[in-house]
């Protein structure tokens, strides 16, 4: 296979809502360009984007795929990506690396908050952009107002360079507006033809191509001083001007058509190629810079040249049954030999180096180098994981990792049985390092193990993978709440251990004060002892005494946390005071203490924060309210509010499906631990009987 140069490649991520037809689009644009012998279905799951199982089972995308076709001398890497807000971080991954956008938007769905935030991201990251409007032979839709509703809600400049004819179901053909020309799709042939206007038309897209023409040209003084001056653009200098104003980001191109039915679907492949950049006109609008490996090192720019050392950021990690684990790799800077080594700059370690593979879908092709600006896949890397920046070790570079959102949903697992302990484990490790946006820790505390996730498909679908992957079965159930204990005063007690047998006794006595300290201090020892009460050396032995026993606090035996103990007198025994006599002596001394010192129920409060559309600000904050939450600030940006608050996290177990059932699928939440407070007490009574029934319950068991 021919290695294509780097201006020749286009990197571009598709991107949309659940439902709006992305796979239909990538799919059809491969079979357009000649990529595709014949386009997949979803209802068959045929795609060659959704390959896995699971999308195959869901119909829906689950995960980033590459689909690698060519058009016109272009190579082109198509990102499919997920819809759901479930698998966010897979969206951007894929925008990490991409170069331009093609946001599609399903005219019979309209304008979803999905793509809102969508459009933030592609924003900020200043991405050139792309609109294909879908569904438009699906009766009641309308490219017009759907191309108002999107300029509107996301505040861009939209240009549309097609007209449909018709619309509706009887939808077969548009107008190419920069070509001047009707597309008319058949079912039987990749490319649409093109034809001549029919006369009734001619006005209708005069004044449509007219509008196109000052769009452009009032991006560019010199631009419109022509345009006014000559009376339009030539068909050159317009599609220069559209050119210059996509990937300065002030104009997003819209095509409407079907991804279905491929209409449209020509057009917009040709936008792809002329319109957005290369990775060398990309890195000249943002310059590509990482830093060394010291922290605080000065940036260090990287051009996308051959010439350049090589530099690459791996945004993809799959672990293959058959082929093994793939690295999905974009190459920054200079060029990659298979089987060559290269340095980790992320985890400072040399990596040997594997096959190189080009990607469409599941099919890998090997290749024998790959060039500045291409994504290809590396076989079978020991120690680098997704956001890891590869280099090469004599000129050592390290860009910006890629940002996963915190997982917002979380479950206690247990293996069905206890063989599956160790598959577990592995099985799910794995899975993390194919998606860091799930978590896996084992709670020392609560003794469980809890899988989080972005949402409860997120971890469904994790689960699923663990099953066919790995042979393992879980059950799920709500994660333990992680309590603690504290005091409210200060109180004395003696802890005296003594016990008389055969030859040496056991002997140890000590006198503890403990008192509370402000709320995350943790805790605090203090000695006390003076004229050698309690010798020196038995000192340490009563603090492990007293540390050990503060794991189970008096009141449901959840660890007690923000006091000071101090140890201010005792006696001793010349010949039976031991270590672990005065280690058993302060254990029994600070429980007695506690219980005097009126102990209170502590629980975890989370920093939450929701994004919703302003018309359902009401029932959220209304709604937070009812879980004990406190409001800390709600700030507007355009149509959407975000709530901050402080919400106890046993509030927050089943909160993603009551905002989804609140904003109609529209909301989104993060959160994080803030801080811990004292429990309400008639639930603080509750709590602590409902954990003395489950101990006494295990007991009896």
């Amino acid at each position: 296979m021919n290695v294509p140069l780097t201006e020749s490649i286009r990197n571009v991520a598709v991107v949309s809502n659940a439902g709006s037809g992305k796979t239909s689009l990538v799919e059809a644009l491969a079979y357009c360009a000649g990529g595709l012998s014949a386009p997949g279905s979803i209802l068959a799951g045929t795609t060659v984007s959704d390959f896995e199982p699971e999308e195959i089972h869901r119909r829906t995308s689950l995960s980033t795929s590459v689909i690698r076709c060519a058009h016109q001398g272009t190579v082109l890497n198509l990102l499919d990506t997920p819809g759901s807000p479930s698998f966010i971080g897979e969206t951007r991954s894929a925008l990490r690396v991409a170069d331009g956008v093609v946001l599609v938007v399903s005219a019979a769905m309209g304008v979803r908050s999905e793509l809102q935030r969508l459009w933030t991201v592609i924003h900020d990251q200043g991405l050139p952009c792309v609109v294909f409007v879908n569904d438009l032979d699906k009766d009641g839709t309308d490219f017009e107002k759907t191309m108002e509703d999107l300029s509107k809600e996301l505040e861009m400049t939209a240009v549309p360079l097609t007209l449909p004819l018709g619309g509706g179901a009887p939808l077969r053909d548009i107008v190419d507006l920069l070509q001047t020309c009707v597309m008319t799709t058949r079912p039987d042939r990749p490319q649409a033809q093109q034809g001549p206007l029919p006369l009734e038309w001619r006005d209708q897209a005069d004044q449509a191509r007219r509008r196109v023409s000052e769009l452009v040209a009032e991006e560019d003084e010199a631009l419109l001083e022509r345009y006014l001056t000559d009376g339009g653009l030539t068909d050159g200098v317009l599609r220069e001007g559209l050119r210059v104003g996509v990937r300065r980001g002030s104009l997003v191109p819209m095509v409407g058509g079907s991804a279905l039915r491929h209409i449209g679907v020509q057009t917009l492949l040709q936008c792809l190629v002329d319109l957005l950049p290369s990775p060398i006109a990309r890195a000249q609008a943002v310059p590509l810079q990482g830093c060394g490996l010291l922290e605080g090192s000065a940036p260090i720019s990287r051009q996308p040249l051959a010439t350049e050392p090589f530099s690459a950021l791996v945004f993809k990690t799959l672990i293959d049954p058959f082929v093994g684990r793939l690295s999905y790799v974009r190459l920054y800077s200079g060029t990659l030999d298979a089987d060559t080594g290269f340095y980790n700059a992320t985890r400072q370690v040399r990596e040997r180096g594997g096959h190189l593979f080009s990607i469409c879908g599941k099919k890998y092709t090997p290749v024998a180098h790959a060039m500045a600006g291409d994504i290809v896949a590396i076989g079978k890397l020991k120690d680098s994981l997704t956001g890891d920046t590869l280099c090469d070790e004599r000129a050592p570079i390290r860009y910006p990792g890629i940002q996963f959102a915190k997982p917002v949903v979380s479950f206690a697992i247990e293996p069905k049985s206890k063989a599956d302990i160790e598959k577990v484990s592995l099985g799910l490790h794995k899975l993390i390092e194919e998606d860091p946006g799930l978590e896996f820790v084992r709670h020392l505390e609560t003794k469980e193990m809890v899988l989080s996730g972005m949402g409860q498909l997120h971890l469904d679908v994790a689960l699923e993978k663990l099953h066919r992957k790995y042979g393992a079965d879980v059950t799920l159930h709500a994660p333990k709440i992680p309590y603690r204990e504290t005091i409210r005063s200060v109180a004395q007690a003696q802890g005296k251990y003594k016990k008389q047998t055969g030859g040496h006794g056991q002997y140890g006595d000590c006198w503890l004060e403990v008192g509370p300290l402000p709320r995350g201090q943790g805790f605090e020892f203090e000695n006390k002892i003076v004229g050698g009460a309690i010798p020196r050396n038995f000192v340490p032995a009563v603090e492990k005494g007293v540390l050990e026993a503060l794991q189970e606090g008096p009141l449901a035996g959840y660890p007690t946390v923000d006091l000071r103990v101090t140890v201010y007198d005792g006696s001793y025994h010349v010949v039976d005071s031991s270590e672990l006599a005065f280690k058993i002596a302060g254990s029994m001394g600070v429980k007695k203490a506690m219980e005097a010192a009126h102990p209170v129920l502590l629980e975890p409060l989370m920093t939450v924060e929701v994004e919703v559309p302003t018309d359902c600000v009401g029932a959220v904050l209304g709604d937070l309210n009812a879980r004990r939450g406190r409001i800390v600030m709600v700030v507007a940006t355009g149509h959407r509010e975000t709530v901050t608050a402080l919400v106890p996290q046993a509030e927050m177990l089943r909160y993603a499906a009551s905002l989804n059932s609140m904003t109609g699928g529209q909301g989104s939440y993060v959160m994080e631990f803030a801080q811990y407070e004292e429990v309400p007490h008639e639930l603080a009574g509750r709590i602590i009987e409902e954990h003395k029934a489950e101990r006494h319950g295990v007991g009896a068991h």
